[in-house]
């Protein structure tokens, strides 16, 4: 972890938010910093969708839309970018037309930034780049927590024979030996599936659900409670599929569900993990295509500041107690 002063965002009162390049929140580029903390990188690739494409595009709409993001995140009171070097390292570029081989990309290029001790804010991409992610994460913290936000639960085992899909991740990291199986939950579920034999098959993995019916009714505070207590003190990987958000709040997506959160909702339940051991997340499946107004790339944004938000915050924290713990020797 870097000791040198965090480089934060160009200074939007001397440049216009418009202007200059669309990194993550107008942060420096990794190779402008030489090393980060919190490296947020993206994965355009979606070669793994079963219905519309187009989430190759969600990174850099993200990024676009993260312009209007500011340095000051009120509801964790907390400046991210002052607390910890948050850089973005950029795209991983991975092969379109072999996802076997984009996987492996994807995995070694998420090992060598996890290698220099960053932790991983990835901008999808579909969901089939969880797997990839799931392993380099697992393989520098053991098996992990996973908090899987969705309408779907992505537990399937193949489709036409294939067994990497954005539906297809989560069967494999349970598979594979690299998700802690005690604590593994589903958020904001919903819609039909193919039968019944779905759910039986996802609780046989270890899955929780939580449905977005269940966050209507009990509320977010009741939720994240309930969360972190399956969580624990455990290293958590959180993974965002925009399409949990309702079609209202995230048209611009793959595989829209009607019924899902809000993105007050969503945002709510991360701030209640603030907590949680997290050591890397993603946010996927932003098709920009299908987007109005930058709706979803938006709402994609806030929920990465808010996961950055919270990494940024343990990061300082572990600082602060080894410059105590060295102090006190």
């Amino acid at each position: 972890m870097s000791t040198i002063e965090p480089r934060g965002p160009v200074d939007s009162s001397r440049i216009p938010r418009y202007a200059g390049p669309a990194t993550f929140a107008r942060l420096p580029r990794l190779d402008e910093v030489g090393t980060a903390d919190v490296a947020v990188v993206g994965v355009p690739f979606d070669s793994g969708v079963s219905y519309r494409p187009g989430a190759r595009f969600g990174g850099n709409a993200i990024r676009e839309a993260s312009r209007l993001l500011r340095p000051y995140n009120p509801a964790q009171d907390a400046s991210p970018f002052a607390l910890a070097q948050v850089a973005d390292a950029g795209d991983i570029a991975a092969n379109p037309f072999n996802i076997n081989e984009a996987v492996e990309t994807i995995e070694a290029a998420a090992d060598d930034l996890l290698g220099t001790g960053a932790r991983l804010m990835t901008l999808g991409g579909d969901h089939t780049i969880a797997l990839p992610l799931l392993r380099a994460v697992a393989r520098k913290h053991g098996p992990v927590a996973l908090l899987h936000f969705d309408a779907h639960l992505d537990t399937w085992d193949t489709y036409f024979g294939a067994e990497y899909t954005h539906g297809t991740p989560f069967c494999r990291a349970v598979e594979e030996g690299i998700l802690d199986t005690s604590a593994l939950s589903h958020v904001g579920t919903r819609g039909p599936l193919y039968g019944k034999q779905d759910l039986d098959d996802d609780e046989k993995m270890g899955f929780g659900i939580v449905t977005s019916a269940d966050v209507m009714r009990r509320g977010v505070d009741e939720v994240a409670q309930q969360l972190r207590e399956r969580i624990g003190d455990r290293p958590l990987y959180v993974s965002i599929d925009i399409d949990v958000l309702d079609p209202a709040h995230a048209p611009g997506t793959g595989t829209p569900e009607a019924g899902g959160l809000t993105s007050r909702e969503l945002l709510e339940i991360l701030r209640g993990l603030a907590d949680c051991h997290l050591v890397s997340a993603d946010v996927v499946e932003v098709a920009p295509a299908y987007d109005h107004a930058e709706i979803t790339s938006v709402a994609a944004s806030h929920t990465a500041y808010e996961l950055t938000t919270i990494m940024s915050r343990q990061i300082a924290a572990a600082k602060q107690r080894q410059q105590h713990s060295a102090a006190a020797r």
